[in-house]
């Protein structure tokens, strides 16, 4: 697959820790532009990006980033590469421009460089006038913003972000997302977004992967995925809302409970409100609030895998 096609691709790639298989038989397609890799936690995302980037060695399969082979050109690739991970990675004792100017001679850049670019990418992310602050002395969202300036102080052509509005306030997320898609729309670079937040993928991304359990279950245009079968209807009843969720289903509905005591119930084409109200009548519920729905990845996610969804 040639990069005009791919960032990245898995073709049946598994990885083992132990006698637990983290992937299994993963095959992949990562398009050009913003791609969420989307799923609950324990999926497999972080093992995933980690194979990605040549630090964990695939069992079986094969893998490509920026049409490298990264069995054979590991460096090759993660030189290519920023990469934000999920835990902590700063260093006691720097300030965040040194830190980050570190990072980025590591990275290849000479010292002069990597500090002038420590400086740009600090301000970028909001962290100009901390820059020269011990990166110790950061609260959790700062500490997210320096691990995205890590990520980009050397230019790369690719972004890997895992989980990066972990621990935010909702304010703080908000600005990490409004980043992270100037750096997707605005400055061009091809990022992949791991996260187990449907909302943060879907603000951000046009494409998506759907993980559970080690296994992709689905992946493709957001826009298409989102496109059922059926129509989707939001619905509160009044009664035995177990009895009336099992009938439903008996009938092949596709049914979730989302917030509170709200359904959303996806009903084929050649199904309608009425035969909602009827379910309802044969277990013995009142239907108190019913209308159409536009459908949302956790939609998607919850038919493609079922129940474990929730």
């Amino acid at each position: 697959m040639g990069e005009s096609e791919s960032i990245a691709s898995l073709e049946h790639v598994s990885v083992r820790y132990g006698k637990e298989w983290a992937l299994s038989d993963v095959s992949a397609a990562f398009p050009a532009g913003a791609v969420g890799l989307l799923g609950p936690n324990g999926a497999g995302k972080s093992t995933m990006l980690k194979a990605l980037l040549g630090l964990l060695e695939a069992d079986s399969g094969r893998i490509r980033v920026l049409d490298l082979d990264v069995a054979s050109h590991p460096l090759d690739v993660r030189a290519r590469i920023g990469y934000m991970p999920e835990s902590d990675a700063q260093i006691p004792g720097m300030n965040a421009v040194t830190f980050v100017a570190y990072c980025g001679e590591l990275s290849g850049l000479a010292a002069a460089d990597a500090m002038q670019r420590a400086h740009e990418v600090l301000f970028y992310v909001g962290l100009g006038e901390a820059r020269y602050r011990n990166v110790e002395t950061y609260s959790t969202g700062m500490k997210q913003r320096i691990k995205l300036a890590q990520a980009l102080v050397h230019d790369p052509d690719v972004l890997f972000l895992d989980e990066p509005t972990n621990g935010m306030d909702p304010k703080g997320r908000e600005e990490m997302l409004a980043l992270v898609r100037d750096i997707a729309q605005n400055k061009h670079i091809s990022l992949i977004l791991s996260s187990h937040v449907m909302p943060d993928v879907e603000s951000v991304c046009d494409s998506v992967v759907l993980m559970n359990r080690g296994t992709v279950v689905m992946q493709g245009p957001i826009a298409s995925l989102k496109s059922p079968a059926g129509r989707i209807f939001e619905v509160r009843v009044k009664g035995n809302q177990a009895a009336f969720v099992e009938l439903v289903r008996r009938q092949s509905f596709e049914c979730r409970e989302a917030d509170g005591d709200l359904l959303r119930i996806v009903l084929p084409a050649n199904a309608g409100p009425a035969d909602l109200f009827s379910s309802a009548a044969k277990s013995g519920v009142q239907v108190r609030h019913l209308k159409p729905s536009l459908p949302t990845l956790e939609d998607v996610f919850a038919q493609a895998v079922g129940e474990d969804a929730t």
